[in-house]
């Protein structure tokens, strides 16, 4: 899938993204290492505070990695 951008900026217009679930997961995503991950809607990025939490050694990993 073709990713939008805008001024080189990730884009996104799913308003099914916008129920608090979504929003939550995106926020606290323990599968995902990167910490700016793209908005579920709306321009720009949002910060995965678990991977931030992660990298910092506020959090101790417990997946497994490949």
């Amino acid at each position: 899938m073709l990713q939008k951008r805008f001024l080189g900026m990730p884009m996104a217009w799913d308003f099914a993204a916008l129920r608090p679930r979504r929003i939550v997961g995106r926020l606290w995503n323990a599968q995902e290492d990167r910490i700016l991950e793209p908005k579920p809607f709306g321009v720009g990025w949002s910060v995965n505070f678990h991977a931030l939490g992660r990298r910092l050694g506020l959090i101790r990993s417990t997946r497994r990695r490949s």
